[in-house]
């Protein structure tokens, strides 16, 4: 009992090498979810601008993922773009609204595939010119370099790497 005890304890606190890391950790997991949560402010922001109401923000970026590609609902949640009930219930509603056509796969008649229309396609690009505007202001206004990134993007696909590993292997 006791030695389940000190395991307890051992599980419960971190090793004091690891409380200065600690708080930087912790940091920058609530700096991810706020960084996602204000994306989708700006591009709500962006298209309340225009009057345009009937798309949220996860839709307009569900639209800029699938590009020009023609995907299934299946292949969205494997890159990791949302969750499986996400990515149906908001490619439905893109459907009705005409911003993504559905055709089932040639090879396999229970997978549909989805593509964008020319709706979509003049979403995607108010997207990607909203994105053009940001990197230019992040440049002139913030100075972020192409290093800086690089570095950013290491870190964070290190961690996502981290976590995945942590889910498959029941580290």
């Amino acid at each position: 009992m006791n030695v389940r005890m000190n395991m307890a304890a051992q599980v419960e606190k971190p090793a004091d090498d690891l409380q200065p890391v600690k708080s930087r950790y912790l940091e920058a997991l609530n700096l991810i979810e706020r960084v996602h949560r204000r994306l989708l402010d700006v591009v709500k922001d962006e298209f309340e601008r225009h009057g345009e109401r009937e798309l949220n923000p996860v839709q307009a970026l569900l639209i800029y993922n699938i590009g020009d590609e023609e995907l299934t609902a299946g292949e969205l949640k494997t890159r990791g773009y949302y969750q499986g009930s996400n990515v149906s219930y908001n490619l439905k509603k893109l459907v009705e609204a005409g911003y993504v056509e559905q055709k089932r796969s040639r090879a396999d008649k229970r997978a549909v595939r989805v593509r964008l229309t020319e709706k979509g396609q003049e979403v995607r690009r108010r997207i990607d010119a909203l994105y053009d505007r940001q990197l230019k202001s992040i440049r002139d206004v913030l100075g972020m370099t192409e290093e800086e990134f690089d570095r950013l993007n290491k870190a964070l696909a290190r961690l996502e790497r981290f976590w995945t590993d942590q889910i498959l292997y029941r580290l």
